[in-house]
């Protein structure tokens, strides 16, 4: 259904800052100036698809993007459409599923700490994890220590 080549490409969603979501892409290659987008997505198969309500758009007004304010992950899948029009005729719809603990991108580790003792040549170090809304274990996370001596 829908012409070829109008279908969304390069989906792509981030879940930042605990629950926040963007999800972009680029226009199809054969869709015209006039071409419009929707997205909608549910986070199971049972419940209706949500519109979304903020999107981000291109230099001709064709929506690319939509921004997501409290999205909840709880080792959820979800499951997005874009469908839409040009020229009064449908494009090729585009399915997805997400994994959305997948696409979280964490924050850093919060209240780093450092203590220095020059008579010992030592430091400690000390932080607490990050800021997640899935993560229930804190032996889960895997951290990374870089020092640089100058």
């Amino acid at each position: 259904a829908g012409m070829n080549g109008t279908a969304i490409e390069n989906f792509v969603c981030v879940i930042f800052n605990v629950s926040f979501m963007n999800c972009t892409w680029h226009v199809g290659r054969a869709a015209s100036e006039d071409t419009r987008y929707f997205l909608y997505w549910k986070t199971s198969r049972t419940e209706d698809f949500t519109a979304c309500q903020n999107y981000i758009t291109d230099n001709c007004g064709r929506h690319t993007g939509c921004r997501f304010q409290n999205v909840v992950i709880e080792n959820k899948k979800a499951y997005f459409l874009v469908n839409g029009s040009t020229n009064g005729k449908n494009i090729q719809p585009y399915e997805k599923m997400i994994l959305l603990y997948r696409i979280e991108k964490l924050t850093s580790p919060l209240n780093v700490t450092v203590n220095c003792a020059e008579t010992s040549h030592r430091c400690e170090i000390r932080w607490q994890p990050p800021r997640t809304s899935h993560v229930k274990k804190h032996t889960c996370f895997k951290y990374e220590i870089v020092i640089e001596i100058r």
